[in-house]
C-alpha cells in the first residue's frame, strides 16, 4: 500500500532548502498499522507530511495506494482522496468560525457527492458521536470530541491510507485510550492502512503491527 525508496525530505529556510530526512526506504502492507517513533525533531512528522502531499520538497520514489507520486507536484484526483491525515491539533482541520457540518461538507461538495448531510450524520455515528453535534462550533466540543470529528473529516472521503500525526498527544490520558481504541476499531471495520507518528513507545506498541525508530532524519532500527 505504501512504498518509499531512498526518500529524502527538505524544508525551505529563506531561499535555501535544508534536508531533514535522508534516504528512507520502507514499505507498508495493506491493512497494517505502521509506526514511526522517535524524539521531537527526528524527522518523523516531516516524512508523514510528504506522504500526505503537504510538502512538495522531496526526492526519491514514493508509491501510495497504487499511485506514483512525483516530487514537486501536488496530489490530485484519486490520490488526493486515497490519502488522508489526522493532525495532532484538531483545530488544524476544523474552521473555528464555521459549524462543523459546513466544514465537513466542503470537500464533499467539491466532489459533487450525494446525500452530504446523511454522510456526515453517519460519520458522526461511526465514531460514537451524536449527529446533532455536527451543528455546533469546534469550541463547543471537548478535545476528545474534536479529535473524533477530525477523524470523521478524514474518513468522509473513504481513504485507503490514514496518516496519524501524534493524534492523542494533546489529550488527557483517559481520552487518549478512547481515541486509540477507536482508531484500532476503524482500522478493522474500514480496512484502513495506517501510519502512526508518535514519540511514545507505549502508543506505538498498542497500535502498530510494525514500527521503525527514527533519529536525526534517518531510520536507525
Amino acid at each position: 500500500m505504501i512504498e518509499l525508496n531512498q526518500l529524502s525530505v527538505a524544508h525551505r529556510q529563506g531561499y535555501e532548502l535544508r534536508t531533514v530526512v535522508e534516504d528512507v526506504t520502507l514499505s507498508v502492507n495493506a491493512g497494517e498499522c505502521f509506526g514511526l517513533v522517535g524524539p521531537s525533531g527526528c524527522g518523523k512528522s516531516s516524512l508523514l507530511w510528504v506522504m500526505a502531499g503537504l510538502n512538495p520538497h522531496w526526492q526519491g520514489t514514493m508509491r501510495l495506494a497504487d499511485h506514483q507520486a512525483e516530487p514537486g507536484k501536488a496530489f490530485t484526483g484519486q490520490l488526493r482522496r486515497d490519502v488522508q491525515m489526522v493532525f495532532q491539533d484538531p483545530y488544524a482541520s476544523l474552521h473555528p468560525r464555521h459549524r462543523l457540518r459546513r466544514t465537513l461538507a466542503e470537500p464533499l461538495k467539491l466532489l459533487k457527492a450525494d446525500n452530504i448531510n446523511d454522510r456526515i450524520d453517519d460519520g458522526f455515528r461511526h465514531v460514537g458521536l451524536d449527529p446533532a453535534m455536527a451543528d455546533r462550533y469546534p469550541h463547543q466540543l471537548s478535545g476528545g470530541q474534536r479529535q473524533r470529528v477530525a477523524i470523521v473529516r478524514a474518513l468522509l472521503l473513504e481513504p485507503k491510507i490514514l496518516l496519524l500525526d501524534e493524534p492523542t498527544s494533546a489529550l488527557d490520558m483517559s481520552v487518549q485510550a478512547e481515541i486509540l481504541n477507536l482508531l484500532n476499531q476503524l482500522k478493522q471495520q474500514d480496512h484502513l492502512t495506517m501510519v502512526l507518528v508518535s514519540h511514545d513507545p507505549d502508543v506505538i506498541d498498542h497500535m502498530c503491527d510494525r514500527a521503525v525508530h527514527m533519529q536525526q532524519g534517518h531510520i536507525v532500527g
